[in-house]
């Protein structure tokens, strides 16, 4: 990873931590994704981007494997979406093979912007909703 790279990840991450995570979490229709922490098994949720489109929630991690919740979804992909300020539970799937800039065009687009303009190394995510 270049220097640069890894300044923009550290820099957003610790942003995201710190100020934008905590603040956004309170808001009532944000939507969240809810991950078990994979060392403490506790639950750990993340605002986040994306879009429903029938039984399926689709996102874009804008640092790929490197995002906490990727890394969470790798060792349990059952996962809880909270969209329009309801509670979804499902199971995601990391798609490395699906082109993730092409992705974003089809997802709300002010967090599109901030995920292209941000990311370093874009993941597509799909979660299958239960029921």
């Amino acid at each position: 990873m270049s220097r640069l790279t890894e300044f923009r990840f550290k820099a957003a991450t610790a942003f995201q931590r710190r100020i934008g995570n905590p603040v956004t979490r309170r808001l009532p229709f944000q939507t969240l994704l809810e991950t078990t922490g994979r060392t403490s098994g506790l639950p750990r949720v993340t605002p986040l981007g994306g879009r429903r489109v029938g039984n399926e929630f689709w996102l874009v991690s804008e640092f790929g494997e490197k995002s906490q919740y990727v890394r969470n979804i790798k060792a349990n992909p059952r996962v809880r979406v909270r969209v329009g300020g309801r509670w979804h539970t499902g199971t995601a799937h990391l798609l490395p093979d699906d082109d993730p800039v092409a992705r974003l065009r089809t997802l709300p687009r002010v967090n599109s912007t901030g995920v292209r303009t941000l990311g370093t190394n874009l993941l597509t995510v799909r979660v299958d909703l239960d029921g």
